[in-house]
């Protein structure tokens, strides 16, 4: 039995939804961290982080200090979206800036955290998450340049597509967005860490045991002494 075969026979086991993988990644954000939210998923872990614990947002369309979704009704501000478009409010004190200001805290190494989607991660961290090959739309935009500047980076992805294809793999073979980036990997039914020697498994969605998660990923993992269900409280 292939892996992509595998990842569709499990495909009726339970997986956490979006938001719980974004409130995940939430839960390891640390107080007074500078965190760059990409497109899909990693946009939506915000609205899961208290603002008692201090964290700036940043996109990279050029605002640093976004917040939550704006509420269902409220008047529509053009200039306040995050990097997907959709309306977002501000912190006090929040800042609407040029792409020069906004790529100078990217490239100048002010983040701490970024998180972003992705298509593929390689089993040494490499990242690819702009374009699949045979499709003639993508644009590798920023991503490049916040998976090269952060600090540390996070991936926020489901572990496998709809058609049941391997996202975590021992080699990327879609067009690379950086190498040897990847920190962390939060997926739907998943908590995997990045180490030199190799993918630690750390985290398991309810239900699922480490051999199945091994059954839908490619390298080989290992399953870390301390192993336990997903932990959405950090």
């Amino acid at each position: 039995m292939t892996l992509e075969s595998t990842a569709m026979s499990l495909n009726n086991k339970e997986r956490l939804p979006r938001e719980l993988i974004a409130m995940r990644v939430a839960a390891d954000l640390q107080a007074g961290d500078f965190v760059n939210l990409g497109i899909g998923i990693p946009n939506l872990v915000a609205d899961f982080c208290p603002d008692e614990k201090g964290i700036t947002f940043h996109a990279e369309n050029g605002i640093l200090g976004l917040s939550k979704a704006q509420a269902e009704g409220t008047p529509d501000i053009p200039d306040m979206r995050n990097a997907g478009g959709q309306p977002v409010t501000m912190i006090k004190g929040g800042w609407l800036m040029d792409s020069a200001d906004s790529f100078a805290i990217v490239r100048g190494g002010h983040l701490d955290v970024a998180v972003l989607g992705g298509l593929q991660v390689s089993a040494k961290g490499d990242l690819a998450n702009w374009m699949r090959p045979g499709r003639a739309v993508g644009s590798v935009g920023g991503a490049a340049d916040i998976a090269a500047g952060a600090r540390r980076l996070f991936i926020a992805m489901e572990h496998t597509t709809k058609e049941g294809e391997i996202k975590i793999v021992n080699q990327c073979t879609y067009p690379l967005t950086a190498v040897g980036c990847v920190d962390k990997i939060f997926t739907d039914v998943a908590v995997i860490s990045v180490t030199p020697e190799g993918l630690v498994l750390e985290e398991m969605a309810p239900g699922w045991t480490a051999e199945e998660v091994q059954s839908i990923t490619e390298p080989k993992l290992t399953v870390s002494p301390s192993l336990r269900e997903i932990d959405l409280v950090g």
